[in-house]
């Protein structure tokens, strides 16, 4: 509240705001995360030699499995608008039309919908063929991946490169590729007020701007509206301008250009050819929309709108495999490949939806990043003997993922810079502290 004494702003002098005031909080009520000290060999030598096994003719009966999913649910709509032209029925107080609206907008939403959980399959299925795990045949990987990739408007060599750095660096502060925590400063707030400072709220120090962006830091609505962004145009974000990269990267750094900071000069074919693949999909999509009854229409129902559920899908599952309050970020000093392997935590997916159409890759993340070469039907069994050795180090949460998507956005506002950081909400309280003895009990399981 501002004090009566203050004197009413004039549009000659407006006041300004104090920063946010910090919260206390007890470090010892914190999480207490054991920053681990393991070796690749502790990691790779818990899992069955069997899981590490590829095969092309196993892999690609998922995909077939896929398209054959794909190709039903195309079928099925194309009945949707016959079906309810002809009916001649009405529902409630709705006439026959109002119904046969209501009805067709109902049925086109459940296929776009189931529509884009059967393209996620597809996506993350040419996801293993850009880490090789679909087939021992790097030539196979890529040019399956390729298509794949292609046909849902992914830029395959593109994103496979970034994504391999990504895989290379996690949980790096400075090399890591998405998902990068900002600071208070890149956030553009300021450096929050000393829980024993009391000066007034007022003051002649802040702009607006930065009063601003302190109120709406955790402000409901705002958040909200962050989410909706970020689950909309995440990903279309990310590949155009780099949103959520690293920080310190030029500013026009995407995943089209071949001088781009994300790849080298031998990459520069690749490029090109992962910019030809997404230039024949718009093609077929053109000539599809000439041709189609209803243009663009067509197009967007049968294609664009179940293309917008999985971009959502897909920034989703990597938002929350790398963002919790529980989960640390190294700066340089502490980082080590390991510890960045376990940065991450495996989460139940919607029960079935996870496991058939998304092939387990939220479920078996952690397992993911420790081998990425091995492929998501041997998975499974990895992560089980995986968690056997790591113990306290394994994470996994059973929450509702939407809830956990609402509370993430809420508590994961910024880090600090320290060698081990945490996401800190508004008010500068962290999740977890780190504990760097490794005879500490953690008990790092996420609690639902």
């Amino acid at each position: 509240m501002v004090s009566d004494s203050v004197e009413k702003p004039t549009s000659e002098t407006r006041p300004r705001y104090a920063p946010r005031k910090a919260k206390s909080y007890d470090t010892d009520k914190l999480h207490q995360y054991v920053v681990p000290d393991l070796s690749m060999q502790d990691l790779l030598s818990a899992i069955p030699t069997q899981c590490f096994r590829r095969s092309t003719l196993h892999s690609s009966m998922y995909v077939m499995i896929d398209f054959a999913q794909a190709a039903v649910l195309f079928y099925a709509a194309s009945w949707i608008d016959p079906l309810t032209q002809d009916m001649h029925w009405s529902f409630l107080s709705m006439s026959e039309e109002s119904t046969r609206s209501a009805l067709r907008f109902i049925l086109w939403g459940l296929y776009s919908f189931c529509q884009g959980l059967v393209f996620t399959g597809i996506w993350v299925l040419a996801h293993e063929c850009g880490h090789q795990a679909f087939s021992p045949s790097k030539f196979i990987n890529n040019t399956v991946g390729w298509f794949l990739h292609s046909a849902l408007l992914v830029p395959y060599h593109s994103w496979r490169i970034s994504h391999a750095r990504h895989h290379a660096a996690t949980g790096h502060m400075t090399r890591d590729e998405v998902f990068v925590p900002s600071t208070r400063e890149e956030r553009g707030l300021l450096p929050l007020r000393p829980v024993d400072d009391d000066s007034p709220v007022v003051t002649d120090k802040t702009t607006w701007s930065e009063w601003l962006a302190e109120l709406l830091e955790d402000a409901p609505l705002f958040n909200l509206l962050e989410l909706i962004i970020q689950q909309l145009f995440g990903w279309q974000l990310y590949l155009l301008f780099n949103v959520s990269g690293q920080k310190h990267y030029p500013r026009y750094t995407n995943h089209f250009m071949p001088n781009s900071v994300i790849f080298d000069k031998r990459h520069r074919n690749q490029i090109i050819m992962s910019n030809v693949g997404i230039l024949l999909t718009l093609t077929v999509l053109w000539t599809w929309a000439r041709h189609a009854s209803n243009g663009w229409f067509d197009v967007m129902r049968y294609y664009g709108i179940p293309y917008v559920w999985t971009n959502h899908w897909l920034v989703m599952i990597t938002y929350l495999q790398h963002t919790d309050v529980k989960l640390p970020h190294y700066h340089a000093s502490m980082w080590t490949f390991p510890r960045g392997a376990l940065c991450t935590i495996d989460r139940e997916w919607l029960g079935f939806v996870g496991p058939w159409f998304f092939h387990g890759i939220a479920e078996t993340h952690v397992l993911h990043h420790v081998s990425s070469r091995i492929p998501h039907y041997n998975a499974w069994e990895a992560t089980e003997a995986l968690k056997s050795r790591i113990g306290p180090h394994y994470m996994k949460s059973t929450e509702n993922v939407f809830v956990s998507l609402w509370k993430t956005i809420r508590s994961c506002r910024y880090v600090e810079n320290e060698p081990v950081t945490f996401y800190r909400n508004a008010d500068g309280v962290p999740g977890s502290v780190a504990v760097l003895s490794a005879g500490t009990d953690s008990g790092v399981a996420l609690s639902d």
